[in-house]
C-alpha cells in the first residue's frame, strides 16, 4: 500500500488553465498555451503540477461544476492536447495531478438531468433527494452570506435535492455503490492518460453520510481506503492529496492509522496559525499547531501552503486570533469573505514588503511537509478586489508588460488582467523579473533549489529548538544521520539569540545554506546569532560533506 513516496520531497505548483496561458488568442487559457510555458515551470524548479478543473462545465464556479468527467472543455482543447501536455511534463521530469471534484456535479450533468426527469431512472439514487424540505435546510452552508440553503426544490423532479455548495452543484450520493464504482472509473481514465494522482476536493463532504434525516453526518473512512487501493493498483506511485480542513484529532482517520488512506493532506491547522504568527509576531500558537499535527504514518505527508485558489480560511483560530489576522491583512470588510476568511493574495496582504514575503515563503518551504505554491506568487502578483468573491485572486498570470500582460492576444481575457498601481502587470511580470538577479522570481527559484537539496525537511523528523523568544522560531530536522536547522524572526525588530542545536552541548558547526555567514559555537556549544527584522537562516549541521555521512535507512 505504500508505493513510491516521491511526494515526500516534491515542490507542487498550482494553476488554473483559464488564467495561466492562452495560445489561441481567444482570451481563455488552454493546454497548448500551458505546453509553451512548461520550460518556465521547469526552470523554476517545480516537480509536480496541480491543475484546476478543465472538464466541460457551465463555469458557474470556475469549473468546479463538472458536466462531463471524461472529456476536456473545448475552450481548453482536446483530449489529444491533454495527452501531449502530460507527455511534455514527463519529458521535463514534472508530474501532473488534477482536481478530482466528485462531491457534486453540475446541475447540467446528464446524470442529474436524467435523475430529475424520471423517479424510476437508475440515476435518481445517484443524488440525494427529499419529498419535503428538511428542517435543517438552512444549516451547513459552505459559503455563508452568499449561499442561503443546502436544499433546493426542483420543479421537474417534484422533490428537494441536497447541495452542500451552490444550488447548481447537486451532491452525489457517494454512499451508493454504483456511484463509487463510477468514481473509480473516472480516476482510472485520467491515470491512463498520464496523471500521477488527484487533489481531492472537499473530502470530508465526499465521505460523509447524506440525507434529509442526517442531522450529524458520519464519515465513511473506508471509502478513502477503496480510493487508495484502486489508484495504486492502476499506478503504484499515484497520489491522493486531500483537501480536508479538519481538527488534529481526526488527522489519522484521513491518513489511515496504517497509512492506507490519503497519501497527503493540506495542513490547514498550521496554515492558519502561520498567518497568526505573521500578523502577531508570536510563534507560540504555530508551534502548538505543528506539534498537534506531528503524528502521521510514515507514508503520510502534509501539504504546506500560504495562499491558494480559495479564501484564507481562519475558522480554526480563536476569535481574538482571527481578529488579529483581519486587522493586519484584511482590515476592510470587502477584503473578507464568508465571515471566516480573507480573499486577498499574499503580496498585497504583506503590503508588498519584500522582507516579509521572503520570511513567509522561507517559513512555508521549511515547515514539515511538501511545499505547494500558487501560480503568480513567485513574482508577487496582486489581487483585484473589484471582482466578486474569490475571483479577486484568480486573475491572469502576468507574463510581461505587453498588452494583457502577455497572457493573450485577445482584448477580452476571461478575467481582467491587473493593470496600474503597485501590482499592475506593467511593474510586476515574469519577463522583467527574469532579467533581475535580485527579483522575487529569481529568489524563489533559488529557494526551491535549496529546498530540494534538503530532503531532511520532507522526509525527516523535526523538533523545536529553544530560542528564549516567542517571536523567533527555530526547527531542527534529522534524517539519515544528517541535520538541517532553520531559524525565523517573526518580528519587525532585530534580535539576538543563543541557539543550542544539539541539545547536549555538542559543538557542531552550522554551515549557512543561503549566504556565507556560517556559525561556530561558543565554549558551551551554543550559537550566538543576530537576526535582522523578519530575518531567516537555513543551516546544515556539521558541514557540506553531509552526503558522505548519509546513512542508507
Amino acid at each position: 500500500m505504500i508505493g513510491d513516496l516521491w511526494y515526500k520531497n516534491a515542490v507542487i505548483y498550482n494553476l488554473s488553465l483559464a488564467t495561466f496561458m492562452d495560445a489561441n488568442g481567444d482570451g481563455i487559457g488552454d493546454f497548448q498555451g500551458l505546453q509553451r510555458r512548461l520550460d518556465y515551470l521547469h526552470g523554476l524548479g517545480i516537480t509536480c503540477l496541480w491543475l484546476g478543473p478543465f472538464q466541460p462545465s457551465p463555469m458557474k464556479d470556475d469549473g468546479y461544476d463538472v458536466a462531463d468527467y471524461y472529456s476536456v472543455d473545448p475552450r481548453y482543447g482536446t483530449l489529444g492536447d491533454f495527452v501531449e501536455f502530460t507527455h511534455g511534463c514527463k519529458q521535463r521530469g514534472i508530474r501532473v495531478i488534477i482536481d478530482l471534484v466528485i462531491n457534486h456535479t453540475s446541475d447540467q450533468h446528464p446524470w442529474f438531468q436524467q435523475a430529475r426527469k424520471d423517479p424510476a431512472s437508475p440515476f435518481r439514487d445517484w443524488y440525494v433527494w427529499s419529498d419535503r424540505k428538511p428542517e435543517n435546510a438552512d444549516q451547513g452552508m459552505v459559503f455563508p452570506g452568499v449561499q442561503k440553503t443546502t436544499w433546493t426544490h426542483d420543479r421537474e423532479a417534484r422533490a428537494w435535492y441536497f447541495h452542500r455548495f451552490y444550488k447548481f452543484q447537486p451532491d452525489l450520493n457517494t454512499a451508493n455503490p454504483r456511484v463509487q464504482a463510477e468514481l473509480l472509473k473516472i480516476m482510472g481514465f485520467w491515470i491512463q492518460l498520464g496523471v500521477s494522482g488527484f487533489r481531492m476536493d472537499a473530502v470530508p463532504f465526499i465521505i460523509a453520510t447524506k440525507g434529509a434525516d442526517v442531522t450529524k453526518p458520519v464519515e465513511q473512512f473506508d471509502m478513502l481506503r477503496t480510493f487508495r487501493e484502486f489508484v495504486q493498483w492502476r499506478r503504484g506511485d499515484a497520489l491522493l492529496l486531500a483537501e480536508a480542513n479538519i481538527l488534529p484529532e481526526d488527522d489519522l482517520e484521513y491518513f489511515g492509522h496504517d497509512g492506507d488512506r490519503c497519501h497527503m493532506m493540506f495542513n490547514f491547522q498550521v496554515n492558519q496559525h502561520l498567518f497568526y504568527a505573521l500578523a502577531s509576531g508570536d510563534g507560540g500558537p504555530l508551534i502548538d499547531a505543528m506539534l498537534a499535527t506531528k503524528p502521521r504514518p510514515h507514508s503520510g505527508q502534509w501539504g504546506s501552503f500560504l495562499r491558494n485558489h480559495d479564501e484564507l480560511d481562519l475558522g480554526r483560530l480563536t476569535e481574538a486570533q482571527r481578529q488579529t489576522v483581519f486587522d493586519a491583512f484584511g482590515p476592510d470588510k470587502h477584503m473578507q469573505l464568508y465571515d471566516r476568511g480573507i480573499r486577498r493574495r499574499l503580496a498585497p496582504m504583506l503590503h508588498g514588503d519584500r522582507r516579509r514575503l521572503e520570511l513567509a515563503y522561507s517559513l512555508m518551504f521549511t515547515l514539515p511537509g511538501t511545499p505547494v505554491i500558487r501560480y503568480g506568487d513567485e513574482i508577487g502578483m496582486g489581487d483585484d478586489l473589484s471582482l466578486p468573491e474569490r475571483n479577486c485572486a484568480r486573475t491572469p498570470m502576468q507574463w510581461s508588460d505587453e498588452p494583457q500582460a502577455g497572457f493573450t492576444k485577445s482584448d477580452r481575457p476571461i478575467m481582467p488582467v491587473i493593470s496600474g498601481g503597485v501590482f499592475g502587470y506593467e511593474r510586476v511580470n515574469a519577463a522583467m523579473q527574469r532579467r533581475d538577479p535580485e527579483s522575487m522570481l529569481n529568489w524563489t527559484e533559488r529557494i526551491i533549489r535549496m529546498r530540494k537539496e534538503c530532503p531532511e525537511i520532507g522526509w525527516g523528523d523535526f523538533r523545536i529548538l529553544k530560542t528564549g523568544r516567542r517571536e523567533v522560531l527555530a526547527l531542527r530536522y534529522d534524517w539519515r544521520n544528517n541535520g538541517v536547522v532553520v531559524v525565523h524572526n517573526l518580528s519587525d525588530k532585530p534580535c539576538e539569540i543563543l541557539l543550542d542545536v544539539d541539545g547536549e552541548g555538542e559543538r557542531s558547526r552550522l554551515v549557512n545554506l543561503l549566504s556565507e555567514e556560517h556559525s561556530l559555537p561558543d565554549d558551551k556549544g551554543r550559537h550566538p546569532m543576530v537576526l535582522e527584522a523578519y530575518g531567516y537562516r537555513w543551516f546544515r549541521v556539521g558541514g557540506l560533506d553531509y552526503l558522505m555521512k548519509r546513512s542508507e535507512g
